[in-house]
Order: structure tokens, then sequence, then C-alpha cells
């Protein structure tokens, strides 16, 4: 494929992607999808990036280092189990409220998207510390065996 095609394809098509793996996330808790999906799908949208434009593009436009993003949503999906026990409810259990809005009846919001939330950032970052990873150059040759 040519460099032009696919420089153009890729900057059409990685906010394409982006916004398909947001959707996938906010939908996913009550049909197929959620932060799994939509982290996997957010990742392939970077990786996009990084055969089009190499790795430091991909990285540059990822802003956050892979094992920072996946570890702060660690951290998100475990404190989104907090408020449970401090209800006195078991760990992750699901917790639900409305917000009410002005153009609309309300917004229902809960413990279980916070997860989705922490889920797909933590599926983003492992899966670009994996994909940015792969393309690294290591010396593999045996180490001198004289020592």
């Amino acid at each position: 494929m040519s460099p032009v095609v696919m420089h153009t394809v890729a900057r059409m098509m990685a906010p394409v992607l982006l916004l398909v793996s947001l959707v996938l996330a906010v939908r996913g808790h009550d049909i197929p999808g959620g932060g799994f999906v939509g982290g996997l799908m957010a990742a392939t949208a970077f990786a996009l990036q990084m055969v089009a434009f190499g790795r430091p593009a991909a990285r540059k436009q990822l802003r956050v280092h892979p094992t920072r993003l996946a570890a702060a949503g660690l951290l998100v999906a475990l404190a989104s189990g907090i408020p449970a026990m401090l209800g006195g409810r078991e760990f992750l259990s699901g917790l639900w409220g409305q917000l009410p809005l002005p153009w609309s009846d309300s917004l229902k919001l809960g413990t279980p998207q916070l997860f989705d939330v922490g889920v797909y950032l933590a599926v983003l970052g492992t899966a670009m510390a994996f994909i940015l990873g792969m393309g690294r150059g290591e010396d593999t040759t045996a180490p001198d065996s004289r020592a």
C-alpha cells in the first residue's frame, strides 16, 4: 500500500475507531461490549497510528505511558468497589443512581460504569504496552560464554 494512502486512511480511521471504542464502552453494560472490547478497539486505533507513522508517533498520540494507563485503570476499577463497601454491601456490588437532566428525564449512573472505565483504561494500557514493545528492536544474540 502506498504510504500516502496509508497515512490518509490512518488519519481518517483513528478518530472513528476511538469513537466506536467509546460507544462500545458506554453501551456495554446493557448490551454486548463494555470496557474490555472498547479498550481493545482504542488500542487498535493507536496500533494503526504506529503502523502508518511509526512507534514514536503512536507513543506521542497516546500521551500517557501505557503502564501508567494500565495502573490507573486498575485503580479506577478497584475504587469502583469502595462505595458498596462503605454502604455495608459486598465489594464490587453495583450501586445505581439517577442524575436529573434539564432536557431529559434523568441519566442512570452506577459503579458498574466506573468499573468499565477502569477496565477500558487497563486494557488500553496493557495492549499498548504490548504493541509498542513488539516493534522495539532488541539484541537477541546469545551472551558471550567465555565469562
